[in-house]
Protein backbone atom coordinates (compact mmCIF):
# COMPACT_ATOMS: atom_id res chain seq x y z
CA UNK A 1 0.00 0.00 0.00
CA UNK A 2 2.94 2.28 0.58
CA UNK A 3 3.79 2.86 -3.30
CA UNK A 4 0.03 3.39 -3.59
CA UNK A 5 0.53 6.17 -1.36
CA UNK A 6 3.31 7.16 -3.00
CA UNK A 7 1.83 7.66 -6.53
CA UNK A 8 -0.75 9.06 -4.74
CA UNK A 9 0.78 12.00 -3.31
CA UNK A 10 2.66 12.70 -6.33
CA UNK A 11 -0.56 13.56 -7.65
CA UNK A 12 -1.48 16.01 -5.07
CA UNK A 13 -1.04 19.80 -6.86
CA UNK A 14 0.49 21.05 -3.95
CA UNK A 15 3.00 17.97 -3.55
CA UNK A 16 3.34 17.41 -7.42
CA UNK A 17 6.56 19.16 -8.02
CA UNK A 18 8.52 17.95 -4.65
CA UNK A 19 11.44 15.31 -5.33
CA UNK A 20 11.09 11.69 -5.08
CA UNK A 21 12.91 11.28 -1.83
CA UNK A 22 10.57 13.72 -0.39
CA UNK A 23 7.68 11.99 -1.61
CA UNK A 24 8.89 8.70 -0.08
CA UNK A 25 9.90 10.26 3.08
CA UNK A 26 5.85 11.90 3.58
CA UNK A 27 4.72 8.49 1.90
CA UNK A 28 6.30 6.23 5.32
CA UNK A 29 4.85 8.13 7.50
CA UNK A 30 1.59 7.38 6.13
CA UNK A 31 -1.24 4.86 7.90
CA UNK A 32 -3.04 2.71 5.84
CA UNK A 33 -6.88 2.39 7.07
CA UNK A 34 -10.12 1.09 5.71
CA UNK A 35 -13.52 1.89 5.99
CA UNK A 36 -16.42 0.53 5.28
CA UNK A 37 -19.45 1.93 3.14
CA UNK A 38 -21.46 4.43 4.80
CA UNK A 39 -19.17 5.03 8.12
CA UNK A 40 -17.90 8.27 9.19
CA UNK A 41 -14.24 9.19 8.73
CA UNK A 42 -14.99 12.33 10.15
CA UNK A 43 -17.46 14.29 12.41
CA UNK A 44 -17.85 17.97 11.79
CA UNK A 45 -16.83 19.64 14.77
CA UNK A 46 -13.88 16.67 16.00
CA UNK A 47 -11.01 17.73 16.98
CA UNK A 48 -9.02 15.35 14.62
CA UNK A 49 -5.60 16.89 12.78
CA UNK A 50 -4.81 14.35 10.08
CA UNK A 51 -5.13 14.56 6.24
CA UNK A 52 -6.76 11.67 4.23
CA UNK A 53 -5.21 10.36 0.58
CA UNK A 54 -8.10 8.24 -0.99
CA UNK A 55 -6.55 5.39 -2.30
CA UNK A 56 -9.41 3.85 -3.45
CA UNK A 57 -13.78 4.16 -2.94
CA UNK A 58 -15.39 7.42 -2.97
CA UNK A 59 -16.34 9.77 -0.17
CA UNK A 60 -18.21 12.59 0.86
CA UNK A 61 -17.39 15.97 2.55
CA UNK A 62 -20.82 17.48 4.02
CA UNK A 63 -21.96 20.12 6.55
CA UNK A 64 -24.88 19.88 8.46
CA UNK A 65 -26.57 21.74 10.78
CA UNK A 66 -28.30 21.06 14.53
CA UNK A 67 -31.42 20.33 12.60
CA UNK A 68 -29.75 17.28 10.64
CA UNK A 69 -30.12 19.08 7.38
CA UNK A 70 -27.27 18.30 5.32
CA UNK A 71 -25.40 19.93 2.06
CA UNK A 72 -22.56 18.03 0.51
CA UNK A 73 -19.91 20.26 -0.51
CA UNK A 74 -17.55 17.74 -2.09
CA UNK A 75 -17.69 14.52 -3.66
CA UNK A 76 -13.82 12.90 -3.89
CA UNK A 77 -12.82 10.13 -5.32
CA UNK A 78 -9.40 7.47 -5.46
CA UNK A 79 -6.32 9.94 -5.87
CA UNK A 80 -7.92 12.88 -3.49
CA UNK A 81 -7.01 14.08 -0.38
CA UNK A 82 -9.40 16.21 2.26
CA UNK A 83 -8.20 16.93 6.13
CA UNK A 84 -5.62 19.04 5.09
CA UNK A 85 -6.63 22.43 6.69
CA UNK A 86 -6.54 20.47 10.27
CA UNK A 87 -2.66 20.56 9.84
CA UNK A 88 -1.89 23.92 9.61
CA UNK A 89 -4.86 24.84 12.41
CA UNK A 90 -6.07 23.90 15.64
CA UNK A 91 -9.50 24.91 14.58
CA UNK A 92 -12.25 21.64 15.04
CA UNK A 93 -13.20 19.73 11.52
CA UNK A 94 -15.31 22.49 9.72
CA UNK A 95 -16.89 19.33 7.48
CA UNK A 96 -17.31 15.82 8.06
CA UNK A 97 -16.77 13.25 5.99
CA UNK A 98 -18.78 9.73 4.94
CA UNK A 99 -17.52 7.06 2.77
CA UNK A 100 -19.74 6.76 0.12
CA UNK A 101 -18.28 2.98 -0.77
CA UNK A 102 -15.91 0.38 0.63
CA UNK A 103 -12.71 3.21 1.22
CA UNK A 104 -9.56 2.88 1.44
CA UNK A 105 -7.17 5.69 2.76
CA UNK A 106 -3.81 7.13 3.26
CA UNK A 107 -3.89 8.98 7.30
CA UNK A 108 -0.90 10.79 7.69
CA UNK A 109 -1.11 12.86 11.13
CA UNK A 110 -0.56 17.08 12.15
CA UNK A 111 3.00 16.01 13.80
CA UNK A 112 4.71 14.08 11.50
CA UNK A 113 3.11 16.20 8.38
CA UNK A 114 4.87 19.20 10.64
CA UNK A 115 7.80 17.19 11.01
CA UNK A 116 8.38 16.54 7.80
CA UNK A 117 7.33 19.98 5.79
CA UNK A 118 10.16 21.23 8.33
CA UNK A 119 12.63 19.44 6.05
CA UNK A 120 10.73 20.26 3.04
CA UNK A 121 9.36 23.87 3.58
CA UNK A 122 9.04 24.45 -0.38
CA UNK A 123 5.59 22.36 -0.51
CA UNK A 124 4.49 25.15 2.57
CA UNK A 125 4.09 27.94 -0.84
CA UNK A 126 2.57 25.15 -2.99
CA UNK A 127 0.14 24.29 -0.10
CA UNK A 128 -1.53 27.94 0.56
CA UNK A 129 -1.68 28.58 -2.87
CA UNK A 130 -4.04 25.40 -2.66
CA UNK A 131 -5.67 26.32 0.24
CA UNK A 132 -6.16 29.77 -1.73
CA UNK A 133 -8.43 27.77 -4.81
CA UNK A 134 -10.02 25.71 -2.14
CA UNK A 135 -11.57 29.21 -0.29
CA UNK A 136 -12.19 30.84 -3.32
CA UNK A 137 -13.92 27.75 -4.56
CA UNK A 138 -16.33 27.59 -1.30
CA UNK A 139 -17.11 31.64 -2.45
CA UNK A 140 -18.18 30.54 -5.10
CA UNK A 141 -20.95 27.59 -3.83
CA UNK A 142 -21.92 30.01 -1.54
CA UNK A 143 -22.71 32.33 -3.90
CA UNK A 144 -24.29 29.87 -5.87
CA UNK A 145 -26.38 28.88 -3.01
CA UNK A 146 -27.48 32.43 -2.39
CA UNK A 147 -28.28 33.94 -5.87
CA UNK A 148 -29.28 30.57 -8.05
CA UNK A 149 -32.39 28.83 -8.15
CA UNK A 150 -32.50 24.72 -7.76
CA UNK A 151 -32.72 24.77 -11.70
CA UNK A 152 -29.33 26.63 -12.40
CA UNK A 153 -27.48 25.27 -9.23
CA UNK A 154 -28.44 21.66 -10.65
CA UNK A 155 -26.94 22.35 -14.17
CA UNK A 156 -23.85 23.66 -12.53
CA UNK A 157 -23.18 20.74 -10.46
CA UNK A 158 -23.97 18.19 -13.31
CA UNK A 159 -21.91 20.35 -15.70
CA UNK A 160 -18.80 19.98 -13.04
CA UNK A 161 -19.27 16.39 -12.90
CA UNK A 162 -19.23 15.36 -16.14
CA UNK A 163 -16.41 14.32 -18.29
CA UNK A 164 -16.27 15.27 -22.22
CA UNK A 165 -16.25 11.98 -24.16
CA UNK A 166 -16.61 12.85 -27.91
CA UNK A 167 -19.64 15.66 -28.47
CA UNK A 168 -21.21 14.88 -25.23
CA UNK A 169 -20.35 14.97 -21.61
CA UNK A 170 -21.09 12.45 -19.32
CA UNK A 171 -20.90 11.51 -16.10
CA UNK A 172 -19.96 7.68 -14.61
CA UNK A 173 -20.90 6.14 -11.50
CA UNK A 174 -23.47 9.35 -11.59
CA UNK A 175 -25.04 10.79 -8.18
CA UNK A 176 -28.60 9.71 -6.59
CA UNK A 177 -31.74 11.99 -6.91
CA UNK A 178 -31.18 12.31 -2.68
CA UNK A 179 -27.16 12.71 -2.83
CA UNK A 180 -28.32 15.11 -5.83
CA UNK A 181 -30.26 16.98 -3.53
CA UNK A 182 -28.10 17.08 -0.78
CA UNK A 183 -25.39 19.04 -3.34
CA UNK A 184 -27.69 21.29 -4.47
CA UNK A 185 -29.23 22.12 -1.23
CA UNK A 186 -32.63 20.91 -2.08
CA UNK A 187 -35.09 18.89 -1.86
CA UNK A 188 -35.21 15.02 -3.45
CA UNK A 189 -39.11 16.06 -4.93
CA UNK A 190 -37.34 19.22 -6.25
CA UNK A 191 -34.67 17.40 -7.98
CA UNK A 192 -36.85 14.45 -9.22
CA UNK A 193 -38.82 17.50 -11.28
CA UNK A 194 -35.96 19.17 -12.62
CA UNK A 195 -34.28 15.85 -14.00
CA UNK A 196 -37.55 14.51 -15.40
CA UNK A 197 -38.09 18.18 -17.48
CA UNK A 198 -34.47 17.74 -18.49
CA UNK A 199 -35.14 14.42 -19.45
CA UNK A 200 -38.66 15.19 -21.23
CA UNK A 201 -36.34 17.91 -23.30
CA UNK A 202 -33.74 15.84 -24.94
CA UNK A 203 -30.76 17.48 -22.63
CA UNK A 204 -29.75 14.45 -20.50
CA UNK A 205 -30.46 10.87 -20.63
CA UNK A 206 -29.81 8.36 -17.41
CA UNK A 207 -28.99 4.60 -18.07
CA UNK A 208 -28.75 2.80 -14.79
CA UNK A 209 -25.24 4.73 -13.34
CA UNK A 210 -24.42 7.12 -16.15
CA UNK A 211 -25.92 10.02 -16.74
CA UNK A 212 -24.68 11.80 -20.57
CA UNK A 213 -25.57 15.60 -21.03
CA UNK A 214 -26.63 15.08 -24.71
CA UNK A 215 -27.55 18.93 -25.36
CA UNK A 216 -26.14 22.34 -23.54
CA UNK A 217 -29.56 22.68 -21.07
CA UNK A 218 -31.03 26.33 -20.90
CA UNK A 219 -28.98 28.86 -18.95
CA UNK A 220 -32.75 28.96 -16.32
CA UNK A 221 -36.04 28.36 -16.62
Amino acid sequence: MQSEVLACLSKIPFLAGMPDEALAALASRAKVVKFAKKALIISEGDDTSSMYIVLAGKVRVFSSNDKDKEVTLLIQEAGSYFGELALLSNEPRSAGVEAMDKTVCGVIGKADFIHWLKQYPDAAIELLGVLAEKVRALTEKVKQMALSNVYERTIKILQDMADKEGDIYVIHNRPTQQELATMVGSSREMINKVMKELTKGGYVSVDDKTLRILHTPPASW
